[in-house]
């Protein structure tokens, strides 16, 4: 049997691919399954007594505290709700610093002293669980002597019903916090980066004279990037299975010069299982709104209407698992990793942000004339200190081992921070440098010269694929965040250096008007003084440019390159006085997220070693040697002959199998040395001396996949799992 027949007999597996059964019934109207899992404000409203209903839509709504006393009645009617949707077990699910999602199921079933058991769920247990606190990442807060942490339900997260073919699950979105308080989470932060932003945002409009503000909240709609691969050719790649991306992998034949992929017509399988996830997210209530092929092979990309930012964070978690479920039953594997294939582009997952609320609406409207729009121009120039300010922070949010492979190149923002306004805003910002905003750049009409189509509006402003945080006509969007990571991180630091920034705007106003300034002067002083002391983070241009770079150093922006130069932003006296100043994090809630940062970039990066080595030395090192003793033996043959042999190619390969050797033999010793070192010291020298010794083995393997005759190749190709679906 030839090495490449597990190869031949994936191909083969794929092509005999038989779609599964349909989802759901085909003639159901897919309005009517929106949200039906879902304990939604309407499904509480017709099961709570009215006064229930109104402190619990109050708590949801306004972000008034929730009354202790409603618990028991919401968890009595929630529970009947679910089990009339053959719910049997609960289950509190959080999001510790794994990245992942993590819950603990329980019965509702009770059992009472006569044999018999009831179903019971009160209010107790809906408020608060306690999950082990010392098994999840915590960067020293929980070790396992003190395990003890609780998980709190977020009323303003809906529960839902997870559905399972032998039975549904009522899961209640909580945060996760220590024993102390510490928060253990993702999901606790960015509910107090909200309230801190809401504060601030509440007192410029208060200046403005708005009368009556509403809850202030930050909304994200975030764009998720994703690969699909059929699960025969996973199964037979180690470091899929185990790392989330290839390490090896030769540049196929056909990569994505052509651009043919991007929106591209939709293959009939993956829209197949597109339709199933879109139903399986509508009935949790997740706006699911565009799909399309991205510019990589076998990459594509879903994006959902803007929510609330926790509940956005919320649905981006389950979106992630509901993709790998459904991809699964589909017959393949969906791939979040930010770089799994070398040489075609990797997968972001966009921030868009913007911030708003019910009574004055989105305050990232520019309206038609933004030079006359003070109040947007505020909160727009509010947005340019903060990011000048803490571009660190921002890099830091979207750090990781991952995305240090997409960060950069021509396929993804840089790690420079920088704002893209757009032709219209920038020229109202440079007119407020010199003096005063008169006029705005106009919207036009586009000239096509085809008469038989109506008038196309052009915008008054380009937009810009290299910028990190782009302005995109009423949000920002952050660019820069990975695509397996939770949207939480990047929103916390969002959130937070924006309460700062709207807490100087307020303040320079109130003692401006408080000394006799009339309130427009003190507002066009405001804007006068973030433009000439923070424009130096606005740039239009081409990020990806290596003269942009050079500016950038000598404008004083931060080019934080790798994970590793981004972790200890979170430990600088600015970072620590600016959470603890809004009640994001405190002291130990940083040097907890600093060691787990460095732990999980330690063990990443040591895993992937393990895995080139494994491969290299167990699968390709044995395929090579034995074409190349095939080569000798046909040399040693022809000239046994007399024919005058080529030993051309038998040369060839020898020389890939000593570098391969060699590699391998540096890439050991490498590992070796990581083994006396710790913390951000080990993680530096994983950085300079394992991933340079991962790429010299990766050198070699990738071209002796080039020349490896294929019946002695095992490893699925690129060529095959990115277009073979």
């Amino acid at each position: 049997m030839t090495a490449n027949m597990v190869r031949l007999a994936a191909i083969k597996d794929v092509q005999a691919y038989e779609p599964p059964a349909a989802f759901f019934d085909v003639a159901e109207e897919t309005g009517s399954v929106f949200g039906e899992n879902v304990f939604s404000l309407s499904a509480m409203k017709k099961r709570l007594p009215k006064s229930v209903f109104k402190s619990v839509a109050a708590t949801i709504e306004k972000g008034d505290a929730l009354d202790p006393a409603v618990a028991d009645v919401v968890a009595s009617a929630m529970k009947d709700w679910a089990m009339e949707k053959g719910v049997t077990h609960y289950a509190h699910v959080f999001y510790p610093l794994t990245g992942l999602t993590a819950e603990k199921h329980d019965s509702f079933m009770e059992p009472v002293g006569d044999g018999t058991a009831i179903w019971e769920f009160q209010g107790k247990t809906l408020i608060q669980g306690e999950p082990d606190a010392s098994s999840f990442p915590n960067g020293g807060i929980r070790a396992t002597f003190e395990a003890r942490g609780y998980t709190g339900w977020d009323v303003q997260s809906p529960a839902y019903i997870l559905e399972n073919p032998n039975g549904n699950t009522l899961c209640i979105p909580t945060i996760f916090v220590s024993m102390t308080g510490e928060a253990l989470d993702h999901k606790t932060p960015l509910l107090r980066s909200q309230k801190a932003m809401a504060d601030q945002a509440a007192r410029v409009l208060d200046l403005f004279g708005h009368q009556d503000i509403d809850n202030v909240v930050s909304y994200c709609g975030p764009e998720q990037e994703y690969f699909l691969v059929d699960s025969s050719f996973v199964n037979l790649r180690p470091d899929l299975l185990n790392a989330g991306r290839t390490v090896f992998g030769a540049k196929p034949p056909k990569g994505q010069e052509f651009d043919d992929h991007y929106f591209g017509a939709i293959p009939d399988r993956v829209l197949a299982f597109m339709h199933d996830t879109e139903r399986a997210l509508f009935k949790l209530g997740i706006p699911a709104k565009t799909r399309h092929n991205e510019v990589a092979p076998g990459q594509f990309e879903i994006a959902p209407v803007f929510e609330r930012a926790n509940l956005a964070s919320d649905h981006q978690q389950l979106l992630m698992s509901t993709f790998r479920s459904v991809a699964r039953q589909h017959g393949m594997e969906c791939l979040f990793h930010e770089k799994p294939f070398a040489g075609v582009n990797g997968s972001g997952k966009h921030v868009n942000f913007s911030f708003g609320n019910n009574n004055q609406g989105n305050f990232l409207n520019p309206g038609d004339n933004p030079h006359d729009n003070a109040q947007f121009l505020v909160f727009c120039a509010a947005i340019i200190r903060a990011v000048h300010l803490h571009g660190g922070l921002l890099r830091l949010s979207v750090a990781s081992a991952g995305n240090d492979h997409r960060l950069g190149a021509n396929e993804a923002p840089p790690a420079i921070i920088s704002i893209f306004l757009g032709d219209q805003l920038a020229d109202v910002f440079d007119q407020i440098a010199k003096g005063g905003a008169t006029s705005s750049k106009q919207k036009g009409i586009l000239n096509v010269g085809v008469d038989t189509l109506p008038d196309l509006t052009k915008d008054a402003g380009d937009r810009n694929r290299t910028s990190p945080f782009a302005f995109t006509g009423n949000r920002f969007e952050f660019r820069a965040a990975g695509s397996n990571q939770t949207v939480a991180a990047p929103m916390v630091v969002i959130n937070t250096i924006m309460a700062e920034a709207l807490d100087f705007c307020a303040s320079q106003i109130e003692a401006a008007v408080a000394t006799g300034t009339d309130f427009n002067a003190a507002v066009q002083a405001l804007l006068a003084k973030i433009v000439e002391d923070h424009g130096a983070v606005i740039f239009n241009g081409n990020g990806y440019s290596e003269e942009w770079h050079a500016e950038a150093e000598v404008r004083g922006l931060k080019n934080l390159r790798t994970t590793v130069d981004s972790l200890p932003e979170y430990l600088t006296p600015a970072s620590r006085e600016l959470f603890s100043t809004y009640g994001v994090f405190n002291e130990a809630e940083l040097e907890s997220r600093f060691e787990v940062g460095v732990e999980q970039y330690v063990m990443t990066l040591v895993v992937e070693a393990n895995l080139t080595a494994e491969i290299a030395q167990t699968t390709v090192l044995p395929a090579a040697v034995r074409f190349q003793t095939e080569l000798a033996e046909n040399v040693g043959a022809l000239k046994a002959a007399g024919v005058e042999a080529d030993t051309a190619d038998l040369l060839a390969v020898s020389a890939l199998v000593a570098d391969l050797r060699a590699g391998l033999a540096g890439l050991k010793g490498a590992v070796a040395g990581a083994h006396e070192l710790a913390g951000i010291d080990e993680a530096t020298y994983l950085r300079d001396s394992v991933i340079p010794a991962m790429d010299a083995v990766r050198a070699a393997v990738d071209a002796l996949e080039e020349v490896v005759a294929d019946d002695l190749w095992s490893l699925p190709t690129y060529q095959e799992m990115l277009y073979i679906l």
